[in-house]
């Protein structure tokens, strides 16, 4: 069984369609959503803003953009900044490393 404090932090990755997934959190059943305007946000249901473009970068790490929702053009991504807080979809860039994330499998 894992330990409580470690299953806080793990999320669910599920495909939505080909290079499309929805990121859930096992503890409180809410989805990774970003809006329009960049914010990233827990959404209850699955919606639009659920639906984030995943791509394996040349690194191994991954990275999540929104699908939907663009700025000036550009794709906005999920990004932490130092202290683990999410940082605007504006502000992000695909090779920026506070947007790279590591995919584990995790045995319950």
């Amino acid at each position: 069984m894992l330990d409580s404090r470690v299953s806080k932090g793990i999320l669910e990755i599920t495909s939505v369609e080909i290079g499309v997934v929805a990121v859930k959190s096992i503890k409180s059943n809410y989805y990774l959503a970003m809006n329009k305007k960049g914010k990233v946000y827990g959404s209850k249901e699955f919606n639009s803003d659920c639906k984030l473009k995943e791509r394996i970068e040349e690194n191994g790490y991954n990275t999540y953009a929104s699908l939907n929702w663009k700025h000036n053009g550009k794709q906005m991504f999920v990004a932490l900044n130092g202290r683990g807080a999410t940082k605007r979809g504006q502000k992000t860039r695909r090779k920026n490393t506070s947007a790279h994330f590591l995919p584990m499998v995790v045995m319950p």
